[in-house]
């Protein structure tokens, strides 16, 4: 009888402990890191932070550039067809050479 009244006990204890613990909350300490990741991986990904201070960029010059994406665009607007769809490497000889 003795045993059942401190396992009894024990598992009210357990209970109470666990109610208790439920209504515990974390949200301030998720608040305060809230964001830190991104911020961190956006930081690591910047190439130069510096760069408003610095030259200009040099690369492409603006009439290549705009040739480029336009030549980009016009891809999706009449993409290439193909003659065939049905030879796909067929009747190449590419791999026939040596016979």
């Amino acid at each position: 009888m003795k045993s059942l009244y401190a396992l009894t006990r024990i598992g009210l204890a357990c209970g109470l402990a666990l109610s208790l613990g439920a209504c515990m909350t974390t949200t301030p300490n998720y608040d305060a890191h809230f964001g830190e990741s991104v911020r961190i991986v956006r930081a690591m990904q910047t190439l130069n932070p510096d760069a408003v201070n610095n030259d200009p960029v040099t690369g492409v010059g603006g009439k290549a550039a705009v040739a480029a994406m336009d030549r980009y665009g016009a891809s999706f607007v009449k993409p290439p067809t193909d003659t065939n769809a049905y030879t796909v490497g067929i009747g190449t000889g590419s791999l026939m050479t040596g016979q």
